[in-house]
């Protein structure tokens, strides 16, 4: 039998316009915060800071 893992699905939304860009993995033992990484958001057209978001569109 496989073993439950600690990696939880989370979408990742850009901060100035709001669109839903990127899908990422994160492990929540390790990592209480909520993620945020620096991504390219295609609809302002620069890198922008992206935030953790649970709800998929």
């Amino acid at each position: 039998m496989a073993k439950k893992s600690n990696r939880i699905m989370v979408g990742l939304v850009c901060t100035v316009c709001g669109s839903f860009n990127y899908i990422s993995e994160r492990n929540k033992v390790n990592t209480n915060e909520k993620l945020t990484v620096k991504k390219y958001c295609p609809h302002c057209r620069r890198r922008t800071i992206h935030k953790e978001t649970q709800k998929f569109k």
